[in-house]
């Protein structure tokens, strides 16, 4: 599974670049004690953030293996974004004597949290904890004036990963569940990207940690926990009430669970950081989160806004029990840049995602009101 990675430079990269030239690679010893984004970047003299993933010290032994040191808190929302079949794994960072905090149904990390998220493919997929090549590692630091987000590209030798702020391109194959061999041209956004779904009010905001998505089971230390329950009992998280009093999502994968759950959970993680009220499509009218009843609002026999090209020959955003003459699996179902939704995150088409939302929207009754 190797692949040169390609970068493509652009004049914001090579000025980030150009500032953090001068850092060293500095041991995981001195970096394991405490992670303070403040307090490192002034130790680093201003060489935070690192250049290399290591040096943050959040896993022990080779970094490949990806074992997360103790107070680093792994985490899965209860259904993933699709990202051109790569897995997944995520930890989150909370400072010590720090808490996360749940006001009403928002989940609030503080200051110094750092949301870590490793993207990667087995070999064969068939042996899911097999040999794996990991693609790239995502940061996400809450700083004083906010999130920000810092993109790192692992080299061949999957000893470490490197801050890349422009992207990049790599070819990445893998043989799937059936054992057929798969090629994919995955593309590793660049820092600026990262906005264009990491979005709330204009400003950078995580995705997938939220009560809803976290109010779900994980198996943490070999044990299935709730997971919000879990960072309360470790000691960082307040305001949590019971797994009954908060919202929760269901996983969309899981087909013994209602089919328009499961389609509302799909749309809302996959599409909803944009299609909200406080995100960037806020002006198309259709919002997909998990928790949205008015059919209007869902797509169902309403006309685009402004879809332009992205529309095709259709009219109607969602066509009751005709699946095939809705623009939302009219964009699902493609890659071609202006009509392919998400916009970024995908250069392949996800069969089973487009089949789920298909299968929904043929089961609403077509029959006039």
């Amino acid at each position: 599974m190797k692949g040169k990675i390609k970068f493509y430079p652009a004049l914001f990269g090579a000025i980030f670049l150009l500032a953090f030239s001068a850092c060293k690679k500095e041991s995981n010893e001195e970096s394991m004690i405490s992670f303070d984004p403040q307090k490192d970047s002034e130790e680093a003299d201003g060489n935070f953030p690192y250049r290399w993933l290591s040096t943050y010290g959040f896993f022990e032994g080779d970094l490949k293996n990806l074992s997360p040191i103790e107070g680093l808190i792994p985490y899965e929302p209860a259904s993933s974004l699709f990202t051109d079949y790569a897995h997944k794994s995520r930890f989150v960072w909370i400072p010590e004597g720090e808490k996360a905090k749940i006001s009403g149904d928002e989940l609030d990390l503080p200051e110094g949290s750092v949301l870590v998220k490793n993207f990667y493919y087995p070999e064969d997929f068939s042996k899911p904890t097999g040999e794996r090549r990991i693609i790239e590692t995502r940061l996400m630091i809450h700083q004083a004036n906010g999130w920000e987000a810092f993109p790192y590209i692992w080299n061949d030798s999957q000893t470490d990963a490197i801050l890349k702020v422009v992207g990049g391109e790599t070819k990445v194959t893998y043989r799937d569940e059936k054992g057929k061999d798969q090629v994919i041209n995955y593309l590793i956004p660049n820092k600026n990207q990262c906005k264009t779904c990491h979005n709330k009010n204009e400003k950078l905001d995580p995705l997938g940690v939220e009560v809803k998505h976290l109010n779900s089971e994980k198996k943490i230390k070999g044990e299935s926990v709730n997971q919000l329950a879990y960072w309360a009992n470790v000691g960082k998280l307040e305001g949590f009430l019971g797994e009954n009093e908060h919202p929760k999502i269901v996983d969309y994968s899981n087909e013994s669970l209602p089919l328009a759950e499961r389609a509302k959970a799909y749309l809302d993680i996959n599409c909803a950081h944009c299609h909200r009220e406080e995100g960037p499509a806020s002006t198309s009218g259709l919002f997909l989160g998990f928790d949205q009843t008015d059919p209007l609002k869902l797509g169902i026999n309403k006309t685009p806004v402004a879809a332009g090209n992205g529309a095709g020959s259709f009219q109607f955003d969602i066509v009751p029990g005709k699946a095939d003459e809705s623009i939302l699996i009219h964009r699902m179902k493609s890659t071609e840049v202006g009509v392919a939704m998400p916009e970024i995150g995908r250069t392949t088409i996800h069969k089973e995602g487009v089949e789920l939302i298909r299968t929904w929207i043929n089961s609403m009754d077509s029959s006039p009101n």
